[in-house]
């Protein structure tokens, strides 16, 4: 039986994988639990990989994919009698096809079980709720994102009635309305850009936008200024931590601006949800990690001084406010058995504290007869 791309996505699905790699002269390779795994298959040949590009790209893109050698797209192929959606990128490589799919989830999860600590969940829950401000969701590439997005967005549709305005390249989750109007666009095929369709979406009586990726200095001072004028933002950034992100806007303006725009998010920013996904310990599976900052008078204060590296200190001490350290988080999932001490060595933002952290409770333990060695 030849190799067919539904035959890939089956054995990713059964396998749980997050992603399928195909490449010229490799076999198909599957990311499982964040890790690279080639099957026991024979090298694609060119000709397959150009059928699988012919066969997966849609005929309105192939104009735009042969003058950019890359295009992004959404799927929904039947698989076994059910519905898969899988966000794509295909592209040439030393002019071969390359053709990576991100598999999604059929459905979001909810925010409940997203792994949030319960004084972190209700605090996220209550700027759900805002009237207005710019609220994000940040960390690496296959981090969750996009999953941690499409559980807010759930989460507003199914407790308030607003008009959800969503930006994305491509479309990953497909939203059905309870109490909202939810209206979905895609880069390419309805806006030519996202700031574009921020500016636009001011004139269609929104109360909540989703921007899939604030990825240019247009799309950030639109997403700002969005905010500013009484709008619910909410957007990622391939940032890791508050502090790093906070930055990041900053240093994408102009250093005439950046007084501004300091003025601009001490007013607006209202949270930042920062996230690293970790390996189980004993099980299949990744769980995620959290940093969540909120909005405080004090960090606030620290944004319009230009002293955001006091940041990280605000969050360690205002706990109670809802926010939360990753490395505590981190140090939570371990004390739990969820991840190995390697894990959240790996993942922390200071490592060498985590490490005394650990160990120190280690040898209190031990002390006090709770481990055996």
């Amino acid at each position: 039986m030849s190799l067919t791309i539904n035959n890939l996505i089956q054995f990713a699905l059964n396998q749980q994988a997050s992603d399928i790699h195909l490449k010229v002269n490799e076999p198909p390779i599957l990311r499982v639990d964040g890790l690279i795994c080639p099957l026991d298959l024979p090298a694609l040949t060119n000709e397959e990989m150009e059928n699988f590009a012919k066969i997966l790209i849609p005929e309105k893109m192939m104009t735009a994919f042969k003058v950019s050698r890359e295009v992004d797209f959404a799927i929904n192929p039947e698989i076994e009698n059910r519905k898969v959606r899988l966000r794509v990128n295909v592209f040439t490589s030393c002019e071969k096809y390359g053709i990576v799919m991100r598999i999604i989830n059929d459905e979001a999860l909810s925010l409940d079980n997203l792994g949030l600590p319960t004084h972190s969940l209700e605090k996220i829950k209550d700027l759900l709720n805002s009237p207005r401000g710019l609220l994000l969701v940040t960390g690496p590439t296959g981090s969750g994102k996009s999953t941690t997005l499409a559980a807010m967005i759930d989460w507003i549709n199914a407790h308030y009635a607003r008009h959800i305005i969503t930006i994305e390249d491509p479309i990953e989750y497909l939203y059905q309305p309870d109490q909202c109007i939810i209206t979905q666009r895609e880069l390419g095929r309805d806006t030519p850009s996202f700031q574009k369709a921020i500016t636009g979406a001011l004139r269609q009586d929104p109360d909540v936008i989703l921007v899939g990726e604030m990825r240019d200095l247009a799309t950030i001072e639109a997403a700002v200024s969005a905010a500013e004028t009484g709008h619910l933002v909410l957007s990622t950034l391939h940032t890791t931590g508050s502090t790093r992100t906070v930055d990041r806007i900053i240093d994408a303006f102009s250093e005439g601006s950046k007084e501004l725009v300091r003025t601009q998010l001490a007013s607006n920013l209202i949270g930042v949800i920062s996230q690293v996904l970790c390996r189980k310990k004993s099980s299949k599976g990744r769980v995620a990690a959290f940093e969540v900052m909120t909005r405080a008078d004090s960090i606030s204060n620290l944004i319009r001084e230009n002293k955001t590296f006091r940041i990280q200190t605000e969050i360690e001490v205002n706990q109670g406010l809802g926010m939360l350290p990753l490395d505590r988080h981190l140090f939570d999932l371990y004390v739990k058995g969820m991840i190995s001490e390697e894990e959240a060595f790996a993942k922390a933002q200071f490592a060498k504290e985590l490490m005394e952290r650990i160990r120190g409770d280690k040898t209190a333990a031990k002390k006090k007869g709770l481990f055996s060695f």
